[in-house]
């Protein structure tokens, strides 16, 4: 073969070839033209902002002052159908955010009041005793308070001229043989508490006592003995108080805002630290008529059956009452509201990733839920974990814009992270150990702040982590809005959040006053 024809022969194969690989390529649907089309184009964030400041904004990702991660924002194409304030996440931000919704429900507010109280003598069955004549006591069998009594037990012996005289005429008229007059001498010394057995012996023997013994009208417990040996006593004189056992009185204290919930015949369960594992049940008796006018509380009576004589006067409880009512409303979870000093909020979830922060104006609350008054319906989803950050945003543009005067140069409040480390109820004051503030070139450090009165102080414990946010006025730093992040783990006795000097009640324990609460 020439070398012209070598040629040609090898251009011929080389064509086909390429053909072939040609028609292949264009086959394959991995890198066909409709499949790229379908992919999904990538967004890209306008900007990153800061989780505790939005005003704080880069346009490349990385950490705001606190040492948090900044956070992407989305141009979203249908944003300018929104309301004001609504913002989108992407579902990746969502998901590491640790974003959680729940559904707002209409049903009964389940209450429960956490409360202290102490253990008390069941009053209405104490007995008294007092000497319907004035003498003097010869023989006291009662040697100090808290002695057992059996009913029909000596309990003094009293000597008084005027029982003396009594018994004479009784045998006087038991001479002159007259029924009436007998009878009523022996009223007479019934009257004067002489016992049933002693006036039947001296119709028998004939012969006067110089001294009657009183008889315990009950059995129980001496509660009260105001005298010795020897006292002269007179009419009036309460000389032994003697309370039964089988039932006790346990006395507390709730706060005015949940007054008008405890009614009377709530169930209440109790628990004592020196007995744990056990729990009484009982209700609550009476509610006094009168608040407390410096501890703004109302005492509250609960009646507890005894009859393994367990419970002790002046012992210290752990109260819950459960103030439940039949009426329905509209329920949320305590943990979705945000509160601050001039409104509280809750995010709602408007699906396909957006977000908006609204106004809400709550009714009662318990101890997990609270009641919706205004802001919010049956059904709607809202934001129960993560729903600061998405607030933080959000509020810059929503309906309720939260402004500041562009021209200070240092802002007037600013959001930090910290524990509570110690709480003053009396004070309104909480000891925080907060992160730096660099806004305020505040360091890592723990100081008191005063809170703000319409921030819920039940909810700031010791041990609490939380976002919160500080207002300088007036030369004061005052947190004004909280976001609990997490709580200390619950013990078994229930805690207060507020806590007042109450009147008449030992004080050192009463910081476990809970009183989970209304708004």
């Amino acid at each position: 073969m020439t070398r012209t024809a070598l040629v040609i022969v090898s251009i011929t194969i080389g064509a086909a070839i390429g053909a072939s690989g040609f028609a292949l390529f264009n086959a394959s649907p991995l890198y066909s033209g409709t499949a790229a089309s379908s992919e999904p184009a990538i967004q890209t964030p306008l900007y990153w902002v800061a989780p505790m400041d939005p005003a704080y904004r880069r346009d490349e990702p990385g950490k705001s002052p606190m040492g948090m991660d900044l956070i992407p924002v989305y141009e979203d194409a249908s944003s300018t159908d929104d309301s004001p304030g609504t913002i989108t996440v992407s579902p990746e931000v969502i998901n590491n955010m640790g974003v959680r919704t729940a559904q707002v429900a209409f049903k009964s507010l389940k209450t429960q009041i956490d409360t202290v109280g102490y253990v008390g003598f069941n009053e209405d069955a104490l007995v008294h005793v007092h000497p319907r004549v004035e003498g003097w006591l010869e023989t006291l069998n009662i040697k100090v308070e808290g002695e057992r009594v059996q009913k029909g037990d000596p309990l003094f012996s009293l000597y008084s001229p005027e029982l003396v005289n009594a018994q004479n005429e009784l045998l006087q008229t038991l001479e002159q043989d007259d029924k009436k007059l007998v009878q009523s001498a022996i009223e007479r010394l019934r009257a004067l508490q002489v016992p049933e057995p002693q006036i039947q012996a001296l119709i028998k023997t004939r012969e006067v006592q110089q001294t009657i013994t009183i008889l315990a009208p009950k059995s129980g417990v001496v509660e009260m003995l105001e005298v010795s040996e020897g006292f002269f006593v007179q009419p009036g004189n309460t000389i032994i108080s003697i309370g039964p056992f089988d039932q006790v009185w346990v006395t507390a204290e709730v706060f005015e805002r949940q007054a008008s919930r405890v009614k009377k015949g709530d169930e209440v369960s109790m628990t004592l630290e020196h007995l744990p594992g056990q729990t009484w049940k009982g209700h609550v008796d009476y509610i006094y008529p009168v608040l407390d006018a410096v501890n703004r509380t109302m005492r509250v009576r609960m009646r507890f059956d005894n009859h393994q004589e367990q419970l002790k006067p002046n012992m210290f409880a752990q109260i819950r009452i459960h103030a439940n009512t039949s009426e329905k409303a509209l329920i949320v979870p305590r943990q979705a509201v945000i509160r601050s000093g001039s409104d509280d909020r809750v995010v709602l979830a408007l699906g396909h990733g957006k977000f908006k922060s609204i106004a809400v104006v709550l009714g009662r609350s318990s101890h997990d839920e609270i009641e919706v008054l205004k802001g919010l319906n049956a059904g709607d989803e809202i934001v129960v974990s993560a729903q600061f950050l998405l607030d933080s945003e959000s509020s810059i543009t929503s309906d309720f814009v939260r402004m500041s005067d562009p021209g200070t140069s240092e802002p007037t409040q600013v959001w930090t992270e910290g524990t509570i480390t110690h709480t003053n109820p009396h004070k309104r004051s909480i000891t925080v150990e907060h992160k730096a503030i660099e806004k305020w070139q505040w360091p890592p450090m723990e100081m008191d702040f005063l809170v703000d009165k319409d921030v819920d102080f039940e909810d700031l414990t010791t041990g609490t982590v939380m976002h919160f946010e500080i207002t300088r006025h007036q030369g004061e730093v005052v947190i004004s809005t909280t976001h609990i992040m997490s709580k200390p783990a619950e013990v078994q006795a229930p805690k207060a959040q507020e806590h007042e000097n109450h009147h008449g009640m030992d004080h050192s324990q009463h910081q476990m006053m809970n009183h989970g609460e209304d708004q």
